[in-house]
């Protein structure tokens, strides 16, 4: 019986080699079936992205006007009086609870 099926093994083989590959091919973690949802992930990490890199550029700024070589008397009062608490007659404190 296995000598009838002998001369279909190969193609047999092969078939299944075919539909295994083609398979993953769909519905793989890199898959054709899963493009959406790479798309959704890769905008939202490029959002996020843009957010940090905004984030960062403005720690930058401050910190540079921090620095003793060009140091801000605005920005060294704000600190200052948004850390000790300090605030100018007519200013308006705002709290938010983080």
């Amino acid at each position: 019986m296995f000598a009838r099926l002998q001369p279909y093994l190969p193609t047999a083989v092969l078939a299944f080699l075919i539909f295994y590959f083609a398979f993953h091919a769909f519905t793989g973690d890199r898959g054709l079936l899963m493009r959406d949802q790479r798309d959704r992930t890769l905008a939202e990490r490029e959002a996020q992205l843009k957010q940090l890199t905004a984030q960062r550029q403005d720690l930058q700024v401050r910190a540079q006007l921090l620095r003793d070589t060009s140091l801000s008397a605005d920005l060294l009062e704000e600190r200052a009086g948004s850390l000790l608490g300090y605030v100018g007659p007519r200013d308006y404190v705002i709290r938010i609870r983080r």
